[in-house]
């Protein structure tokens, strides 16, 4: 109780950033939660945009294999929340997970009443976890992964962690790595399976290809960059990055996707005081060759504009973030790039530098030089993409590996 005027004060501070976060407080406390059904539940939840995604054949697979079931997707970000509206409108039902107090943890299991909770990645609530245990409901921690570092962070709480750990009926690690590393944390090593990564299993509708392919048109015969999901600090180092990239190929179209809905207004301000002409996505106004940088400042629409590139930077590695998913510029089968701070995808990102899938760069200078080297030789980007794709193709079958391991060990 004492950390609810913290929690009050985080969403108001998140409110004065980005105003939905005013929106649905009651779901934020389990006062009101999913609308109720007259069938069994299967509950997952995914925190934001990259969980639900990662989810997307999972929830297939489970509407599939369980169809007198209904499936509850809880989210605790807002894009995240409206991504599971825009996939699955009324085929699912969908609310905020509440904060991990008590008395809202309790209610909201009370209510949802599920017969299996699926946790996407590794989000440990204790509070959460512990009344699942209490009500019986058994738990699955969903593509799992534990870098060196979060196990670090979780030793100073080793008997929290351990006992959480145990409360999971199974765990799916995505690499044998995690897989040590849950188990030395305190999982129990006959519950922890290591099955592959879920984002591994990602595939772009022809209508991505077919709406990309127009809009590159409609921009003219030019060079095309993207700088997708970044964050503060790196917009800078990428329009520094455009200017010598543009005394080569001074025709170039930059397009920047802020990470964060708040950051639109700053990155479009910033790259006009840097002196470029720039359109904003949100303006409907025709990208002409004045334009330079173009500003998407909309959600949802980022396969889009890794299709209508021809080289993509995934960001939130230049600085310190720990990177973001680099499959779908890759799926749709562009040369990535990426800053050295990739440890959220550690894995991922060092399977497609290994397999020349994406090139690693540090700074402004370094950018660059590789998106000049990679505009010179398209060769060079085609195989970059051919390597990407066939890698994906490699990975899949994660989510069917998971789906079997439930079938087996939990009776939903």
């Amino acid at each position: 109780m004492l950390l609810i005027p913290l929690i009050l004060l985080r969403l108001i501070w998140r409110g004065s950033r980005a105003s939905v976060y005013f929106k649905r407080w009651d779901e934020r406390f389990a006062i009101k939660t999913a609308p109720t059904s007259d069938k069994p539940l299967i509950w997952l939840h995914a925190v934001s945009v990259g969980e639900v995604e990662a989810a997307r054949p999972l929830v297939a697979s489970l509407q599939e294999t369980y169809p007198q079931h209904r499936i509850l997707i809880t989210t605790m970000t807002p894009t995240g929340s409206a991504r599971v509206i825009k996939l699955y409108g009324e085929t699912v039902l969908h609310c905020y997970l509440p904060y991990d107090l008590p008395f809202a943890v309790k209610r909201f299991l009370k209510t949802v009443q599920p017969t299996l909770g699926i946790i996407m990645e590794t989000e440990l609530w204790p509070n959460l976890i512990h009344y699942s245990a209490e009500f019986k409901i058994p738990l699955v921690l969903a593509n799992a992964r534990l870098s060196a570092r979060s196990a670090k962070g979780y030793q100073r709480v080793a008997k929290l962690a351990r006992n959480m750990l145990k409360s999971f009926s199974l765990i799916a690690a995505q690499s044998h790595d995690d897989r040590q590393r849950l188990i030395e944390l305190g999982a129990d090593k006959n519950s922890v399976h290591a099955v592959g990564n879920l984002k591994f299993e990602i595939s772009m509708p022809a209508s991505v290809n077919e709406q990309a392919e127009a809009m590159r048109s409609a921009w003219g015969d030019r060079p095309v960059f993207i700088a997708a999901s970044t964050h503060e600090g790196e917009d800078e180092i990428i329009l520094n990055a455009s200017r010598q990239i543009r005394a080569k190929f001074p025709d170039l179209l930059l397009v920047i996707v802020p990470r964060h809905p708040e950051r639109f207004d700053r990155v479009a301000a910033l790259s006009q005081r840097a002196g470029f002409k720039i359109l904003r996505r949100s303006e409907n106004g025709m990208c002409s060759k004045a334009i330079q940088v173009f500003i998407v400042d909309t959600m949802g629409e980022l396969p889009l504009f890794y299709g209508a590139s021809d080289i993509a930077f995934v960001g939130g590695s230049l600085v310190p973030r720990g990177g973001h998913n680099l499959l779908e510029p890759a799926a749709l089968g562009r040369a990535v790039l990426i800053g050295p701070h990739y440890f959220n995808f550690n894995e991922i990102s060092n399977q497609f530098l290994q397999a020349n899938a994406a090139i690693e760069i540090t700074s402004s200078e370094t950018l660059a030089e590789c998106v000049n080297d990679l505009f010179s030789h398209p060769q060079k980007r085609a195989a970059m993409g051919e390597a990407g794709q066939m890698l994906i193709e490699q990975s899949k079958g994660a989510s069917n590996r998971l789906l079997n391991l439930i079938k087996r060990h939990i009776n939903v």
